[in-house]
């Protein structure tokens, strides 16, 4: 999409407040625009830490555990589901139309992203060491302040990182897809990998949120920023775990 063009006709009231890029728009506006994504943030995050702790504690967990990773080729078939979820949930959290489609897309990637952890979390939870998950927790959420803050303090635009980021990306799936057929193990240098790729993904959408989201679009850029977060927590809950075996 030309970012200096405005594709949305304003054929209603909701259409007609989407249009300026937030880094163009008047002071207020951009202040707003930047609270509310970070206030939605927050909402998906607490969302999903609720979801979580209501399905670890669900009866049928442990079979929908052994129904997503039992067989070798299920967990494939979950990432596959999880990508069209994924695809399907940021088109409606981008729509134009309705605010309220907007809600459901970010509604359904929380409510996809809980539902791929639980066994991740699940595994964390019984086997690995104490206080693992609220210790990955802590770890992201310092490397994600700590990357927002090189953003807003630097101001500097990293949306020259999509290329790379989509290269790495693709390749990652790749790898993980190859992993899970041929029932090889992606060891640590994966993870950390994966973390800085995750870190990335943090600079790049928290430049975009300052620099190339429009107002209005503050659902689709929380959850951007949402899906990057989630990333580096599995990856650093995963980095944490793989440590302890050693």
């Amino acid at each position: 999409m030309n970012q200096s063009e405005n594709p949305y006709q304003a054929t209603n009231p909701y259409q007609a407040t989407w249009g300026n890029l937030a880094v163009s728009a008047a002071a207020d506006d951009r202040a707003d625009f930047i609270r509310k994504t970070y206030l939605h943030l927050l909402g998906a995050v607490v969302a999903f830490i609720g979801l979580e702790a209501i399905l670890l504690q669900m009866p049928f967990t442990e079979d929908l555990v052994k129904l997503m990773i039992g067989q070798r080729y299920a967990w494939l078939v979950v990432m596959l589901a999880f990508v069209g979820v994924s695809y399907l949930a940021n088109s409606w959290a981008l729509s134009a139309v309705s605010p309220a489609k907007q809600y459901l897309g970010l509604g359904l990637y929380v409510v996809a992203e809980a539902i791929i952890f639980l066994p991740m979390l699940l595994i964390a939870e019984r086997v690995g060491p104490p206080n693992v998950i609220p210790m990955a927790a802590v770890i992201t959420g310092v490397l994600f302040g700590g990357l927002t803050l090189v953003v807003y303090i630097s101001g500097a635009d990293f949306s020259w990182l999509r290329g790379l980021l989509t290269i790495v990306g693709i390749a990652s799936l790749i790898l993980v897809a190859w992993a899970v057929i041929s029932g090889s193990n992606l060891g640590i240098p994966f993870s950390v990998v994966m973390i800085a790729f995750a870190s990335g993904y943090i600079l790049y959408d928290t430049s975009n949120v300052m620099k190339h989201y429009r107002i209005g679009q503050h659902v689709a850029a929380a959850l951007a920023l949402f899906a990057a977060v989630a990333l580096l927590f599995w990856y650093v809950l995963r980095l944490l775990m793989q440590l302890n075996r050693r």
